[in-house]
């Protein structure tokens, strides 16, 4: 039976059909790329290169034409938003507005707040990131990543800033926005929820290795917790964004021996 509710609350289905829901949006987006990044993860240790010498691309390359590339580049990052359409649609059912449970709804000084916040978060997160990737490669546990594995073509820098500011949206809408909301939903405590939005977000970056994993646990504790405290989603969106961005094209753009020195190549 579904519940009802009161005048100006929001409605929910029933806590079956929620726990469903959350693990079918889960089951065809992160939660399933958490299982397979566990699988790679265990590939990795098993294989006779030691886990230290292995290369992971980010963005490769679909194509050896270059417009087939191109194309395929463009909705490959069209399709990886459809869990978060499903995801903004079940949170929508019924006359409620996921934007509004989201916070990505307000006047302009609100959205000038969540870039502040944003840009704020992303220093925070970025700098230390970049430090924990640089003791994981020296003790020899994290992969070595490629974040470009496209061609040098004029399309190149556009398709590393879509596939930033996609991962951005997907991961924080479904992640944290999506599944927090949800987990509430159900009931669950807000520490609870949580600590159950950050170890997702650590289980699909294990293929990197578990010092980048155990990073991602920490981002998403600190995500989800100012989600929960500001009850708005797109601070993190912008930080996301950021972050990738900064991974994505930075290597392009600094020399390799500035690498090389910070030990993050």
């Amino acid at each position: 039976m579904e519940q009802s509710r009161a005048e100006g609350a929001v409605y929910l289905p029933s806590r079956g059909r929620l726990r469903a829901e959350v693990l079918i949006v889960l089951g065809i987006s992160l939660g399933q790329a958490g299982i397979f990044a566990a699988i790679r993860l265990i590939e990795r240790y098993l294989a006779p290169a030691p886990i230290g010498t292995q290369t992971s691309v980010l963005n490769p390359s679909q194509s050896s034409i270059n417009y087939v590339d191109l194309l395929i580049q463009v909705l490959r990052i069209g399709f990886s938003l459809m869990p978060v359409l499903l995801a903004l649609y079940l949170l929508s059912t019924h006359g409620n507005s996921a934007l509004r449970r989201l916070g990505l709804v307000g006047r302009g000084r609100v959205w000038w707040a969540d870039v502040g916040w944003g840009v704020g978060l992303a220093a925070a997160i970025g700098i230390p990131g970049l430090a924990l990737y640089a003791i994981g490669r020296a003790l020899g546990q994290s992969v070595k990543l490629d974040t470009s594995g496209l061609p040098d073509q004029w399309w190149a820098a556009a398709i590393l800033l879509l596939a930033a500011a996609a991962a951005a949206i997907l991961e924080e809408t479904v992640v944290v926005g999506y599944l927090v909301t949800r987990l509430r939903d159900l009931q669950w405590s807000v520490p609870a929820a949580i600590i159950a939005s950050a170890l997702i977000r650590g289980s699909y970056h294990l293929y990197q290795g578990w010092p980048m994993a155990l990073g991602n646990v920490v981002m998403g504790l600190v995500f989800a917790y100012v989600f929960v405290r500001r009850g708005r989603l797109a601070p993190l969106i912008i930080a996301h964004m950021l972050l990738d961005s900064v991974a994505f094209i930075g290597p392009e753009l600094i020399p390799a021996h500035v690498l090389d020195s910070l030990g993050i190549t």
